[in-house]
Order: C-alpha cells, then structure tokens, then sequence
C-alpha cells in the first residue's frame, strides 16, 4: 500500500523546493493536493514520479517542478480571480483554487473536462469550474482575469487572451518547445502588454496553439 502523503511530502522537499521555488501558499497547496487523484488509474503508484503524466493522448500532468516555478511566477492571491487554459484532468486547477479566490478552466477535450469536474468536485473544490471549448479563446464570459495561467508550452499567445486580462493582469505561460523554451510573464498595463523572460524550461506542448503559417515571397 503506498503512503500519498509521505509521497507528497517527498515531492515537495525532492522535487519543488530544490529549485527555488519559497512561496508559502505554493508550497502548501502541493502538500494539499493528491495528486493521485488526477492520474489514470493504472498509474496511481507513478504519481509523483519527478516527471509529466500523460493523461491521455497528447496531454499530461505538467511535471511538479516547473508547474510550481511557473504558479510562483504568477504571484496568486486570494483576491485574484484565475483563467486557466488546457486543465487536462484538474490537477493545476485544484492547485489554483488552493492560492487563488477562484478559477475557470478551459478544456477542449470533452472526456479530460468531464473527469476534471467530478474529481475537484469528490475533493470540495467549490471555487474552481471546467468549461468546455476552445482554449486559444478563453473564456470570454467571466472575464476580465487577473491572472492567466496557460498549462503547457505554446508557440505564440493568440490576442483573444491578452484581451480577457484585467488592467494590471499578467499572463503566465512557458514559449517555445523543447529545451530552447522559456517561462513568460505578460504583463498589462494602461491596456498595453509588455513581456519578461524569466527562465529556461521544457514543457509538453498544449494542443493548438502553434503560429500561423506565415507566407514568404
């Protein structure tokens, strides 16, 4: 029978805190979390493997450190109200709703959705809710955000979502692929959004944001 919580508490001294990462609230909510509930059911005892999980083709649990280095970045509060894009089976979202006040995921894999809903739900997650759709739009409907969080490494940030960012918002994402990729924070300002680099990382890709083929003459 294995011990989650000893594992869990492994994690976040093995895997979280040996790469910077100091934020209280962060921290906590990784010793919250189980993130056993979120992997399939034949992968239960890999849970906390210092590693991604893939959930279902194409898509993954994001590995623990690089998920809390990217969250730390985003600098949540209780007052923030949280978009997040690709919430694949809820882990991140249930990290969110732990540091913020409350969170609305998109997901545009129906079965991922569904199970991200009934499994924050088993776990008391009442500030956090799964829509289903197309996560280069977001989520028009809740917006202005203070805070949006993407799940997985992208090419490019399509404008829509820069859109649904509260005046003194930031968006935080990894760009890129593979080791040349970066952890990114977008900031808006007086409705213009400026762009820091913060540090190299290598992230599953999210389905769907790849740039548009320029053409070349």
């Amino acid at each position: 029978m294995i011990d989650y919580e000893a594992a869990r508490i492994k994690m976040v001294d093995n895997q979280v805190r040996t790469t910077d990462v100091t934020s209280h609230s962060v921290l906590r909510a990784f010793l919250t979390v189980p993130r056993e509930a979120f992997v399939p059911e034949n992968m239960k005892s890999l849970a906390y493997i210092d590693n991604d999980i893939q959930v279902s083709p194409g898509r993954y649990i994001m590995e623990a450190s690089p998920l809390a280095k990217l969250l730390q970045l985003a600098a949540i509060t209780k007052n923030d109200l949280v978009l997040e894009i690709g919430c694949s089976t809820g882990y991140a979202t249930a990290l969110l709703s732990e540091v913020a006040s409350a969170v609305v995921a998109v997901e545009s894999d129906a079965d991922l959705a569904a199970k991200a809903t009934a499994t924050l739900s088993s776990l008391g997650c009442d500030n956090a809710v799964i829509v289903t759709g197309q996560m280069e739009e977001g989520h028009a409907a809740e917006a202005p955000y203070d805070v949006i969080f993407i799940n997985g490494a992208v090419e490019e940030v399509p404008d829509a979502l820069f859109g649904q960012l509260r005046d003194g918002g930031r968006l935080v994402t990894v760009v890129g692929y593979g080791n040349a990729s970066t952890a990114r924070m977008y900031l808006k300002e007086h409705g213009v959004v400026s762009e820091s680099v913060y540090f190299n990382t290598s992230v599953r890709p999210l389905p769907g944001f790849r740039k548009a083929a320029e053409f070349v003459f």
